[in-house]
This record gives C-alpha cells, sequence and structure tokens, in this order.
C-alpha cells in the first residue's frame, strides 16, 4: 500500500522538475504527475543572462554563451541608424538535457505517474487529484505547475490575454545570416517590409550563432492579442532573409512558441498552488521564465517545507495560502502589476515608436536595463527606473507611455496577412 505524499505536482516541464527537485532538497515527500515522460526531450529553447546563472553557481548548464551581444533599433537599409546597439553583458543558451537532468537528479527516486490530471478536488485535510486512467492520488497540497492553459487554477477574466509568439530555425544556411560568433536580442531593422506590413505590429529577429556553421533565427513579436499568427512569422522571417540574400541550405529544427505575457494574477486564495506559467511567473516585459523559476523555487519550497513540519495539522487551503503568499509577496505583486502598465502601453506602438521605445530604453545603465528584464530590481529602484526612461524619452514617446497610441496609430493586421 503507497503511502499518500505531502505534495503532489503537476506537471513534467520545468516549472514542475524544478519545484519537485526543491521540495525533495528541503525533505518533503512529493510525487509528480506528468502527461509525458519527464525524461522526455523539452522542445523549446531556453536563453538566459548568464549573470543570474553566476549568481546561483549554475552557469555549468549552458550550453552557449556569447560576449558579443546586440541589437538593432534602425530601420534599415544602410541608414545612419542601421548600427547596432552594444549590451555590454553575456548572454547563454541552457542546455536543455543538462537544466533537466539537474533537476530530475535533484529529485531522484520521487515517483511519477505518466497520465492526465482531469479534474482536482480539494478537501478539508487532503486535495484529491482524479487523473484520466482512473488513478486518484491524494496530497495534503496540490501544486498545479503543468503551464498557463491549466484549468485547474482560477484567475480572474480581465478580457484577451496577449500572447508572445515566435516561430524560428536552427539550421544551415547559404552564408551566414548574422555575424560569427554574435547574438542579437532584438533587430527591428524593417527594411525587408512593404508599406502595408510596417503599419500591422512590428516584429523583430532574435538570433545567434551556434557554431559549426550553425544558427538560430527565430522572428518573434513582444505580444498581442490575439497572437501575431504563425504563418506571418514564417512570411517574414523568409523576407528578412532574402533581403539580406541568407538562404536556408538545412533546417535542424524548426521551433514555434506561444505564451501569454499578461496573464492575470491567479486567485490567491485558492486551495490549489501554482507554480511557472501557471502562476503567472512569465515575465511581462520580457517572455523570459527560467532564471524566475530558478530564484523563486527555494523560497517557495522552503515556505512549504517550514508549514508542513511546525504545521502537522494544517489542511490543504491553509497550506496553499502560505505557498501563495510565498511565491506572491506584495512586493512582487505590485512590480507584476507594473510590468504588465508597461506591456499594456507598449502593445499599442507602431514599428517607428517601439523602436524608438528600445533605443531609450538601452541607452539606460546597465544594471538598471539588464534588472528590469531580469525583474530583480526591488520596487522602489524599479519606480525610479521608470520614471528615468519617462524622463530620457521623446516627446512623442511619452505621450504614448503615459496615454497609450491614439486609435488611429495603433497597428492591426490587415485581411492579407493571413
Amino acid at each position: 500500500m503507497t503511502h499518500d505524499p505531502d505534495v503532489l505536482v503537476l506537471g513534467g516541464g520545468p516549472a514542475a522538475l524544478c519545484i519537485v527537485s526543491e521540495l525533495v532538497r528541503h525533505g518533503v515527500c512529493v510525487e509528480g504527475i506528468a502527461p509525458e515522460s519527464v525524461h522526455a526531450p523539452w522542445p523549446n529553447t531556453y536563453g538566459i543572462w548568464a549573470s543570474e546563472l553566476e549568481c546561483l553557481g549554475l552557469q555549468h548548464l549552458l550550453a552557449h554563451r556569447w560576449s558579443d551581444t546586440v541589437s538593432y533599433f534602425g530601420e534599415g537599409g544602410g541608414t545612419d541608424r542601421d548600427r547596432a546597439t552594444l549590451h555590454g553583458i553575456d548572454y547563454g543558451l541552457f542546455d536543455r538535457a543538462a537544466l533537466q537532468r539537474h533537476w530530475l537528479e535533484n529529485a531522484a527516486g520521487v515517483s511519477w505517474h505518466q497520465d492526465a490530471a482531469e479534474r482536482v478536488d480539494p478537501g478539508l485535510d487532503h486535495t484529491t487529484v482524479h487523473c484520466r486512467s482512473g488513478l486518484q492520488r491524494q496530497a495534503r497540497l496540490v501544486i498545479d505547475a503543468s503551464g498557463s492553459r491549466t484549468p485547474h487554477i482560477r484567475r480572474p477574466d480581465h478580457g484577451p490575454v496577449a500572447g508572445q509568439a515566435a516561430y524560428g530555425v536552427v539550421g544551415r544556411f547559404s552564408s551566414d545570416p548574422i555575424a560569427p560568433g554574435r547574438f542579437v536580442l532584438m533587430d527591428f531593422r524593417s527594411d525587408h517590409l512593404t508599406d502595408l506590413q510596417r503599419t500591422e505590429p512590428p516584429t523583430f529577429l532574435y538570433a545567434m550563432d551556434l557554431g559549426d556553421g550553425v544558427f538560430f533565427v527565430e522572428e518573434t513579436s513582444l505580444a498581442l492579442a490575439p497572437a501575431v499568427p504563425d504563418a506571418v512569422l514564417q512570411q517574414r522571417l523568409q523576407q528578412r532573409l532574402d533581403r539580406r540574400g541568407v538562404r536556408i541550405t538545412e533546417v535542424i529544427h524548426e521551433e514555434f512558441c506561444l505564451f501569454p505575457m499578461n496573464l492575470p494574477l491567479p486567485d490567491r486564495t485558492q486551495p490549489v498552488l501554482a507554480f511557472g506559467g501557471a502562476a503567472s511567473m512569465v515575465h511581462p516585459a520580457s517572455g523570459y521564465l527560467v532564471g524566475a523559476l530558478l530564484r523563486r523555487g527555494p523560497d517557495l519550497a522552503r515556505a512549504i517545507a517550514e508549514a508542513l513540519s511546525e504545521r502537522p495539522g494544517l489542511g490543504s487551503a491553509a497550506l496553499a495560502r502560505r505557498g501563495w503568499q510565498a511565491l506572491w509577496p506584495t512586493e512582487l505583486v505590485l512590480r507584476h502589476q507594473l510590468y504588465q502598465f508597461g506591456l499594456g502601453r507598449l502593445m499599442g506602438f507602431q514599428d517607428s515608436l517601439l523602436r524608438r521605445h528600445f533605443e531609450t530604453f538601452f541607452s539606460l545603465p546597465q544594471e538598471e536595463w539588464s534588472g528590469f528584464l531580469t525583474n530583480t530590481l526591488p520596487l522602489p529602484r524599479l519606480m525610479a527606473v521608470m520614471l528615468r526612461l519617462f524622463a530620457k524619452s521623446p516627446w512623442e514617446l511619452r505621450r504614448g507611455l503615459v496615454l497609450g497610441a491614439p486609435a488611429d496609430q495603433a497597428p492591426v493586421f490587415a485581411q492579407s496577412s493571413g
């Protein structure tokens, strides 16, 4: 007869493996339920600023690291604004297998049930998870780490959720699509677009040299509701490459990404806890998540472990409340609200105004813009950085940041875009 675990985690991706690993490290009895094998390779790439990993002593989990990190905010076509903005700090790409193995090894001995959680029933003392196979498992606390589309976590309805969409190719090319040894965070150059496309929501290139003649190029949109269609992103990437006389000669991997940027925070009174995308932990300004998992997972696991040991009689609702308080303290809630306000303004910007915004943003001191993008600035410092950005912005940009884009200037997709 198997004993019920203290904590049951739903999901098998980075968020689930991270929190399971941390709970085990804090001595918590935990099990997992995942629809696929937790050993299955992850399909998407995960990038991070190298300093985030250095602070945690985990830089060995990088597969690639670049010191030549740049962005482009000019129009392109050889204009005087076609120069690169130098970022001056290293960027890394996770070795996905190593990251996955790191968490799995730290969670050695955990029982994983390969199944789909169909219903979650909170009780007074325990919560029961009903699976598609008929399996039922109980735990004092259930943590949903199955992603932003989970049906098991309640959240308020604030209208359409904006998605960051991307289409990318890892492959070989007829000539280098970017400079050798370089990482490009954002290339907003738009000389490959038609006049009509320039009135539509802007997209940018995210690209990196992976070595041995292999590059990753990805056309990305910041956020839009509804999200930019895959077909549009593929078309724009092809136009961008065509403009530079570059052909794809071998496709090693195709990547399709879509994740919410302004997902409302969950109802933090519910008796089921969440982590990762299910807990709205995707950074509303940058779209990054893994760094937040690595930073915030230990504190959440510690709070849960302390609650379990100090108050053995706590039921699901009380344990979840302790967890929500640890995961979303007032400071982080207020930061999240500030980021979502800023994202709401940027979503209405046309191409030229958005390029001007980022050019101004990256002219801030490095520790300020990097702290903003990693959500590591304390609230007073974050507010000061946002005020500094406003003060440095030209009048047209200030107007947009305060009032939003005028209705007749907000970008929309024409019917011909498909």
